[in-house]
């Protein structure tokens, strides 16, 4: 069996703003034919943190998502503003969310988390060395911070209570494969 890249012939914007456009793509699908396929397409560079002291403790934000109605944990995250570098976003984020600013911010991993459907591609930092600066600036961010144990994070992420997905991966990666590789296994 062989597979063969679709082929674009032209695409058009339905819907546009600073945070979200919609456009439909004319493609060609092999073994399928040619359709208008809709595509979200997002303007900005997205990011998360995992960000952790030296006591295995990790900082969490408590928030409602008024579109699935949910409460739940979430890591620290934002959009690159114009020019920014992604790196910087993310320690810009994190301070204005949670009140703390970070000494250190590295690259974890990056993805594409709904490749079939978007271009939404999300860079997740490992954050260090916070200091404490006041409180968050953006109210609208969060109900509560707070730095919690990593094992009561593991307990979150089984109970469903970290529901946002790009949160859940950035903890997952940095449970999982950051660790192991930060281990030399």
């Amino acid at each position: 069996m062989t597979s063969a890249e679709w082929q674009v012939y032209g695409r058009r914007k339905v819907y546009g703003s600073p945070w979200v456009e919609l456009w439909l793509d004319d493609v060609s699908i092999p073994g399928t034919g040619r359709i208008e396929h809709h595509v979200i397409r997002m303007p900005r560079a997205s990011t998360t943190a995992v960000v952790t002291d030296e006591q295995g403790l990790v900082l969490l934000i408590y928030r409602h998502r008024f579109i699935t109605g949910r409460w739940g944990w979430e890591v620290p995250a934002g959009w690159a503003d114009p020019g920014e570098e992604p790196a910087d976003a993310i320690a810009r984020e994190v301070e204005e969310e949670t009140g703390w600013r970070p000494g250190r911010v590295e690259l974890m991993t990056e993805y594409d988390a709904m490749a079939g459907i978007s271009d939404a591609h999300f860079r997740a930092y490992h954050a260090t060395g916070c200091t404490r600066i006041g409180e968050p600036q953006d109210i609208a961010e969060a109900a509560r911070v707070e730095w919690v144990p990593e094992a009561e994070v593991v307990k979150l992420l089984v109970g469903g209570e970290v529901s946002d997905g790009p949160s859940h991966a950035a903890l997952s990666f940095y449970l999982g494969p950051h660790r192991l590789a930060a281990s030399g296994r």
